[in-house]
């Protein structure tokens, strides 16, 4: 990995993406995202921040934990005066949104319990769905591909 001098304060697209690890195209998204900013030299060629570096940790970490992008931008955007992300402020996001990632674990983990009873669309008219149906709130009145098809056809509400 290569190293920048502590002397260097800015970092072109390539140093921090050799640093972080990130494809210069990811974070050219992040920047269209709003989730890092740069500045342009007057030959239009960009300059991160060296603190850029901890908030594309911040930015992969949280990725890799499942934690959408839009969520993440609503992170950071809570941080006082666009500071970079520091220990206590992980704690304190990844505090709250662990209820999220309890909930997703727990769909995820039924959805593979019952894979093996699941075709995904109800085409050969199974008595419950876990992807369609997750809480059967339909099996009491039909089953199947009935379902699918009373979606489309559903008259609207008066």
């Amino acid at each position: 990995m290569p190293q920048i001098p502590e002397k260097v304060h800015e970092l072109t697209v390539g140093q921090l993406s050799a640093r972080s690890g990130a494809a210069v195209s990811a974070l050219h998204f992040y920047e269209s995202k709003g989730l890092i900013t740069s500045r342009r030299t007057s030959g239009n060629q960009r300059r991160y921040h060296r603190d850029t570096l901890r908030r594309v940790a911040f930015i992969r970490a949280s990725q890799r934990v499942g934690i959408p992008l839009a969520t993440i931008r609503e992170a950071l955007d809570s941080l006082p005066e666009e500071r970079t992300p520091n220990r206590e402020d992980w704690a304190h996001l990844s505090e709250h949104w662990r209820s999220e990632l309890d909930a997703r674990i727990k769909q995820l983990s039924r959805l593979r319990d019952h894979l093996s009873d699941c075709i995904g669309c109800g085409c050969l008219s199974l008595e419950t769905c876990v992807l369609s149906n997750p809480d059967d709130v339909f099996g009491e009145r039909l089953t199947g591909s009935r379902l699918l098809g009373e979606r489309r056809t559903a008259a609207p509400a008066e």
